[in-house]
């Protein structure tokens, strides 16, 4: 087991945090602040192959196995960690576009989204089927060459703002089994979006509702086959999943860092903060857990890679663990910062409302305990 990286993964890194440097780092708290969508930014990302990181060379993608595209997404998260989970996002649709699309749909979008010229959105969550995904009722109806779309879907990332939206929705009886993928253009006749939502974080990205009134779309917008619509999803999340968890480790670092700067700079009883031994042993708990954080994510990304039986598990895992722990390393260290680290002039008070979410959402913790709960319990596991 080798835990080096390669060269050219160290090359992929390097890249991502200097252009986080120069691109992300100057804007973020204004984006923050001013809830900007930055395109121009995530444009520019897309310059450098990071909107297409994994999606298939069919559409110019990169296809870059998923734990190299884990290295890109930490470097810029530590940095902006909510427009990285938007591209990370994007990322994702325009993967699951590209993989399951006809060709007239790779066509008309894929090397449009790889580039980041357009981008895309995830449509699952509805209100009322959130962590109960196969129960959506958004429905396709077949009929001549169309799809006829009625419905809604809910937390939206990007809605009103992108170009296409890889919608899940019914076009069979209930259940996984009734759920298919389609892309929609985002501004398809009969698609209309609610109010940009308020959040607690993740303010560079729109959040809204999105409703589908009697929404037409060809017949060949179908990603994959009619009823497979729910296991795309479920393999698009797996992927997603390791994403948001690396969003929280690179967040999380960013933390530490700061924290680590700013025990050597501020002084206390005529000595720095970092004489204290205190403070010594809770940058070591921060960064010992941001290492097994950090190497569980890479873990499940190699499993995810290598198409292991039990990969699933495995991303539910580094997900629940790598949020948790990415959380309390933003509030350990805005908490190492005092009255400071509550004050929108230093990053930290941003970095723990935009990592909040990650613990909610691409399936919220308790789900991933129940994930990883029915493997162990349903017999034999290789989970080790």
């Amino acid at each position: 087991m080798d835990f080096e990286l390669t060269e050219e993964q160290r090359a992929f890194a390097d890249t991502a945090r200097e252009f986080a440097a120069s691109e992300f780092a100057p804007h973020a708290a204004r984006w923050d602040a001013e809830a900007v969508f930055p395109r121009e930014a995530i444009g520019k990302a897309g310059e450098l192959g990071f909107c297409g990181l994994y999606a298939p060379e069919s559409i110019d993608g990169l296809a870059l196995p998923r734990l190299d595209a884990t290295l890109v997404f930490e470097e810029m998260a530590a940095v902006d960690p909510s427009t990285t989970a938007f591209i990370t996002i994007h990322n994702m649709a325009t993967w699951m576009l590209g993989t399951w699309g006809t060709e007239a749909v790779r066509k008309t979008w894929g090397a449009e989204l790889t580039s980041g010229r357009k981008l895309a959105s995830y449509c699952l969550t509805e209100p009322g089927a959130g962590s109960d995904a196969g129960s959506l009722k958004t429905r396709a109806e077949l009929q001549g060459g169309e799809y006829v779309i009625n419905g809604g879907k809910a937390f939206i990332s990007g809605a009103g703002a992108t170009d296409v939206l890889v919608l899940m929705a019914r076009t069979g009886g209930g259940g996984a089994g009734g759920i298919s993928a389609l892309a929609v253009p985002a501004d398809a006749p009969g698609v209309s979006y609610g109010k940009k939502e308020h959040k607690m974080g993740w303010n560079s990205q729109p959040t809204r509702t999105i409703a589908f009134d009697n929404v037409r779309v060809p017949s060949d917008h179908l990603l994959g086959s009619e009823g497979e619509g729910f296991r795309i999803a479920m393999k698009g999340l797996d992927g997603g999943r390791i994403n948001i968890a690396t969003c929280s480790v690179g967040a999380a670092q960013g933390a530490l860092d700061a924290a680590r700067l700013y025990l050597h700079d501020r002084q206390q009883f005529g000595k720095p903060l970092a004489s204290f031994q205190a403070l010594q042993f809770k940058l070591a708990d921060m960064a010992t857990e941001l290492v097994a954080a950090r190497q569980m994510v890479r873990l499940a990304a190699s499993k995810l890679d290598a198409g292991h039986a039990d990969a699933s598990t495995y991303c539910a895992m580094a997900k629940r663990f790598a949020t948790d722990v990415g959380f309390n390393v933003c509030n350990d260290a805005l908490q190492l910062h005092g009255g400071y680290g509550y004050l929108s002039e230093f990053p930290l008070e941003r970095l723990v409302r935009d990592t909040r979410v990650h613990q909610i959402l691409e399936g919220t913790n308790e789900i991933m305990r129940v994930i990883v709960a029915r493997k162990l319990l349903e017999g034999e596991s290789d989970i080790r």
